[in-house]
């Protein structure tokens, strides 16, 4: 037995009912769905038409979003439900990132994940789900795809269907008859804050709490110009095609006939659900930064113990003492980036041992447990069980330095994270990140030649290296159309400004000169910069894939 379901655009006139329906079978609160109808019109009036599509989840029999939640608060069923427990949800909003369909929200009541589980409460009781049993053209089609008794298993044998984003090999089991793709597609229409309803462009869910704040700093005549479906000047700013009235054929059929006159309008969102705005934001990317200087703060020390140098002891002191800082400075980010912060030990207590959020989990806490007895042995004056302890810390820094690549690929909703250069470029910000470190330790403390001359050193090999990476990054042709535009916002968009004078210029071009000329002032200015040019990469890297719509 398999669920699925069957949109028939044929039929769908765009009532909502479906929207509707759900958000009273599930209570759901205003400003998130769990279902939602897209309007995209395309052409120029009069020849224009009007096409509508039901969003919900998909129900993958690959569901990356059951694959990334730590504690297993989503499930596949027997009968290919995905659905979920908000009793176990820590609100880290790793399910969010990992569907490519946008389908999940944080609920702003529970501050727990939730979507379309089928209404499996009905299903369970032999009912249909609640948008099936309301819809008034029967465009909604439910039930098991493995009994060929079935019209959803007849439908599929004998029309042609489509699916959203098969490339993200999820096998959704939500297909659509008649779907157009410049609808299912959402980088064949650009996104705006001024179609109908999108007055919560500011974010919604776990961001629901800054929305009446907005709102009452709005301006209520630009709020009555945007219901109305006006822009500036009295003129709709959807598109400039969309036919007075809001005279356009329902069905998705051309509301008059002949060619028309003029350029062709490019297609364009006239309804869509609110944008939940930027989930993993300024923490994540802190949190990022955080524990590379922690990864890099031990590794540097003893990567020159293991090449045979004598590491003077307090430098040593001083290394793990800032790896155990910066490590807590890690692990409260995590925690306070949860909407319910109050479960974070269920990723320890209740794993799932697919997802990268549990392993990092356990690289963070077993790396500040070998910290702590790496000191332990130092202190008591055991070198021998200091040398052990000091792989295996080595090994679990690696770890905790490079573990946030994978957590970023299972997210396969942005694709720019895909990328193979991930693992490379949190190893080597790690490097940059002690060498910066001990860079600005040399203003306190004198170092030995030899120590000055490998901690310079590396940091200039690093930057090279590094800067190498972002080449390859930015300049290697990315296989999908969201990469390459998160590309075009970090080099040309949004956040050159971050990434060209902060990321290239303060954080890499600046320091290599700084370390060329020399000298324990110089060599910290140029740290100072490392870490300033880490952030704001991590920053940007963090934040432009999150700006492509996933629906």
């Amino acid at each position: 037995m398999q669920y699925g379901f069957i949109i028939d655009n044929r039929k769908c006139i765009g009532c909502h009912a479906c929207t509707v329906a759900c958000k009273a079978e599930h209570e759901v609160p205003l400003g998130v769905n769990r279902t939602w109808v897209k309007y995209i019109e395309k052409g120029t009036y009069p020849n224009t038409a009007r096409h509508f599509s039901v969003m919900r989840c998909n129900h993958c029999a690959d569901a990356p979003c059951v694959e990334i939640c730590p504690v297993t608060a989503l499930y596949t069923r027997k009968d290919g439900i995905v659905d979920f427990d908000p009793r176990r949800c820590i609100g880290c909003k790793g399910c969010m990132q990992a569907c490519p369909y946008d389908a999940l929200y944080i609920d702003p009541d529970t501050h727990t994940a939730a979507k379309c589980n089928y209404c499996a409460h009905r299903v369970d009781i032999g009912l249909e789900p609640a948008c099936v049993n309301v819809c008034p053209e029967h465009a909604i089609i439910s039930g098991d795809m493995d009994d060929g008794s079935t019209e959803i298993a007849q439908l599929l044998a004998k029309e042609q269907v489509t699916v959203r984003k098969v490339e993200k090999d999820t096998k959704p089991r939500l297909y659509y008859i008649d779907g157009d793709e410049a609808s299912l597609t959402p980088g064949e229409t650009a996104t705006s804050d001024n179609y109908m309803w999108s007055s919560q462009s500011d974010g919604v869910g776990h961001f629901a709490r800054y929305v009446e704040e907005r709102t009452a700093r709005s301006d209520p005549e630009d709020m009555v110009r945007q219901l109305a479906g006006e822009g500036e000047g009295g003129q709709d700013k959807a598109g400039g095609g969309t036919a007075p009235n809001g005279r356009a054929d329902q069905g998705g059929r051309d509301s008059a006939s002949g060619n028309g006159a003029g350029k062709e309008a490019a297609p364009r969102r006239v309804y869509d659900a609110p944008d939940k705005g930027v989930l993993w934001g300024n923490d994540v990317a802190a949190y990022v930064w955080t524990k590379a200087v922690s990864a890099g703060a031990f590794l540097l020390p003893f990567a020159a113990t293991v090449l045979g140098m004598n590491v003077d002891p307090v430098l040593a002191w001083a290394g793990c003492t800032v790896a155990l800082t910066f490590l807590l400075a890690t692990t409260i980010l995590l925690v306070s980036d949860l909407t319910q912060p109050k479960r974070f030990l269920y990723v320890l207590l209740r794993p799932q041992w697919k997802s990268w959020l549990v392993l990092g989990g356990y690289a963070l806490t077993l790396y500040g447990l070998a910290l702590t007895l790496w000191a332990a042995a130092m202190w008591t004056g055991r070198t021998g069980a200091a040398e052990i302890i000091g792989w295996i810390t080595a090994i679990l820094a690696v770890l905790t330095a490079v573990y946030t690549a994978f957590l970023f690929a299972q997210a396969k909703g942005r694709d720019f994270w895909q990328s193979p250069t991930l693992v490379l470029h949190m190893l080597l910000h790690a490097v940059l990140a002690g060498a910066a470190v001990f860079a600005l330790v040399f203003l306190f403390s004198t170092p030995g030649e030899d120590w000055f001359a490998f901690v310079r050193n590396t940091l200039m090999v690093a930057v090279i290296l590094n800067l190498l990476v972002i080449a390859a990054e930015m300049l290697t042709p990315h296989p999908t159309a969201d990469a390459r535009k998160a590309v075009e916002a970090i080099v040309r968009g949004r956040y050159r400004g971050y990434f060209w004078l902060l990321g290239i210029c303060i954080g890499n071009v600046a320091p290599v000169i700084l370390a060329w000329i020399g000298g324990e002032a110089m060599l910290a200015a140029a740290g100072a910069g490392v870490l300033i040019g880490l952030y704001a990469t991590e920053y940007v890297w963090v934040r432009a894939p999150q700006d492509i719509p996933l629906s």
